[in-house]
């Protein structure tokens, strides 16, 4: 995960809103029903073509993403009921933004399910490799962190720049960039599980 090296940086940024959620009684799983419910709203805004309210919303998903763990340390309260309830939102926020933006008209639609397949085999690659023993392993090129940012990013360049290069927006060449890059993650961590997995 490109952006994963930075997440000590991000931690720092984010420990004082946790001490400040904590002060009003606010917990972990507060905030990540808050990013499911954001997500749903991002990518039902990019199907209505609004792509200022779609990329906002990705950013306050970001955040909310970030304090729920954070809030989990700071309340010294991690557990695996959290974690799981975590990730099923993760994928969840995951399915409705991307499919908000191909339904929404841009990318076609082979070019959504490339993304979205691409995307939920790299996750999923992620978490199942604790399940035959390897351990939870995030690597790769393209992780979630790396996903949002590069949603932000092509939301911008489209409201900045509102034209179409080769017949898609910023956030069509986004999803073609996905579904390449998602399909490849998967296959390094296939292949890193592969090598790592017990023989018995």
């Amino acid at each position: 995960m490109t952006l994963d090296k930075f997440r000590p940086h991000v931690t720092n940024i984010v420990h004082p809103f946790a001490a400040a959620a904590m002060k009003l009684g606010l917990t972990p799983n507060s905030f990540t029903i808050g990013a499911f419910l954001v997500a749903a709203g991002a990518g039902t805004a990019f199907f209505l073509g609004s792509i200022v309210l779609g990329t906002v919303l990705v950013a306050v998903n970001a955040v909310f993403d970030a304090m729920d763990g954070a809030l989990a340390r700071a309340r010294n309260i991690q557990s695996v009921k959290g974690d799981f309830l975590d990730h099923v939102v993760d994928r969840y926020a995951d399915i409705f933004i991307i499919t908000g933006i191909f339904a929404g008209g841009f990318a076609p639609w082979p070019v959504g399910v490339l993304a979205l397949t691409g995307v939920l085999m790299s996750s999923y690659l992620g978490t199942q490799a604790q399940a035959v023993g390897v351990g939870r392993y995030y690597g790769g090129v393209l992780g979630r962190a790396d996903r949002l940012v590069l949603i932000l990013v092509a939301g911008v360049l489209d409201m900045l720049v509102p034209v179409k290069v080769g017949g898609l927006p910023f956030l069509g060449w986004l999803l073609v960039i996905f579904g390449i890059m998602g399909h490849f993650t998967a296959a390094q961590r296939f292949a890193f599980v592969w090598r790592n997995m017990p023989e018995k």
